[in-house]
């Protein structure tokens, strides 16, 4: 069901925010929102914001970062960062990750890969 697709993805996000925190990242926004994107979290250590897209899949239904994101969303996202940043005038190095999940009912398996994509023109 669709509200479980929901629940899986909303408790991959607070994993995720609880991950990056415990690297000594710190927490900016949740599910920032601008215009037709929303940015799942935003995070900065030191001089590096990072925009973060978390994916999470049952298990058998595996797919690629290329798959996961689209460079439409790519666009909204860099978009919606290059906002966050200018609105709240910070001097920062901007990186995308992803970091994806998989549930197998019982165990979570998380991957967190660093610029993930790119912010293409």
């Amino acid at each position: 069901t669709m509200t479980k697709a929901h629940d899986l993805g909303k408790k991959a996000e607070k994993l995720a925010a609880s991950y990056l925190q415990n690297l000594g990242y710190k927490l900016l926004a949740k599910n920032y929102r601008y215009l037709k994107a929303e940015v799942d979290l935003i995070v900065q250590k030191e001089n590096t914001l990072v925009a973060v897209e978390v994916k999470a899949r049952t298990i058998g239904y595996v797919l690629s970062p290329e798959q996961a994101v689209s460079p439409k969303k790519i666009k909204l996202l860099v978009e919606a960062v290059d906002h966050f940043v200018q609105s709240r005038v910070l001097d920062v190095e901007v990186r995308f990750d992803l970091i994806t999940y998989v549930f197998d009912g019982t165990h979570w398996e998380q991957n967190h890969i660093r610029e993930a994509f790119y912010p293409f023109g």
